[in-house]
């Protein structure tokens, strides 16, 4: 509020109610209170925070750690200027994007010897599999409310390094499967987890963030799993970097190739059947999920029809056609 005048009103007029148990359900750690602006946002808070914490810890559920591995200042002397036999590359945030680890290029690389020595420390190199050599979770550090998007996240290729620009999945700590991982990023990716971040970000989306989201621990023992996990699959495998990812989720002879895709329409077309397999997810109506498109005011708005369009078409029919290639 702006206007002392409108102490006089307050609180029969353009008072929001929030309840204590849904404040503490919001931010279990600090109490702190999300900027809701209209009655809408709190009752879309309350049907997503009916599932668990994304940093709680569920027995005989998939769970998921978050850390971060070498720092631009820090460990700026392991970094090359050009790439070379025995060097791997540096992928920095800006270099990935929504369901894309190729969104930009390398501008430095690691000798591979010297970055397992800083990783393992004290610890000897017995040639022991590091989670630089495997898939694994990645977001964007960088998140302003303000940006078209707030959660950048995808799955990196093997035997990539980082800077603290990124926040990377602790493989070793985390007990995810292949399919498990493209269902995260689905989920993290969408417009309904996005709204309910641009509700505390700032500029910089932290574990503490990204903890603290409210997200379904489906399982392969769930209709809607299979149709997500495909679906997000085939906008990451696009490269042969994911050719055993896509045959992971594909089966058979799958490859990137053959699954992955890689023409924009049939990209938008995906990510809008995402969007709405997510919003039911979530339980949301048409009408909350459409006034969760409007606070993305820098996305297209020809996107955001195709994806409530698409949301409506999955209310009216209960399914959405087979994503498979």
């Amino acid at each position: 509020r702006h206007d002392v005048a409108e102490l006089a009103r307050f609180p029969q007029e353009g008072a929001i109610e929030i309840s204590v148990p849904l404040v503490r359900r919001l931010a279990p750690d600090s109490l702190s209170v999300m900027e809701f602006k209209t009655p809408m946002d709190v009752r879309i808070a309350e049907k997503m925070l009916k599932f668990p914490l994304l940093g709680e810890r569920l027995e005989g559920k998939w769970n998921v750690s978050f850390t971060r591995e070498f720092d631009m200042t820090n460990d700026s002397h392991l970094f090359k200027t050009e790439p070379g036999p025995g060097r791997l590359p540096l992928y920095e945030g800006k270099m990935i994007h929504q369901f894309c680890s190729n969104w930009g290029q390398p501008k430095y690389w690691l000798d591979e010897k010297e970055a397992r020595t800083a990783l393992l420390g004290k610890q000897a190199d017995e040639g022991q599999l590091l989670d630089y050599q495997k898939y694994r979770l990645a977001f964007r550090d960088v998140a302003a409310s303000t940006n078209e998007r707030g959660m950048i996240m995808t799955i990196l290729p093997r035997n990539v390094f980082c800077p603290h620009t990124v926040s990377l999945e602790n493989v070793t700590a985390s007990n995810l499967e292949h399919y498990e991982r493209c269902y995260c990023v689905a989920v993290l990716n969408g417009f309904v987890v996005d709204y309910l971040l641009r509700l505390r970000v700032t500029n910089h989306l932290s574990f503490f963030f990204v903890y603290g989201l409210p997200v379904p621990r489906l399982t392969a023992a769930d209709a809607a799993f299979r149709p997500i996990v495909e679906r997000a699959a085939r906008l990451i495998c696009t490269t042969p970097e994911f050719d055993e990812l896509a045959k992971e989720i594909f089966g058979g002879r799958a490859t990137a190739k053959s699954v992955g895709a890689t023409d924009p329409a049939e990209r938008a077309k995906l990510r809008a059947e995402l969007d709405a397999l997510v919003a039911q997810l979530y339980g949301l109506t048409e009408e909350e999920f459409a006034y969760i498109l409007t606070t993305f005011p820098l996305v297209e708005e020809s996107m955001k029809q195709q994806t409530l369009n698409t949301f409506r078409n999955l209310l009216r029919l209960g399914t959405l056609p087979e994503t498979r290639p």
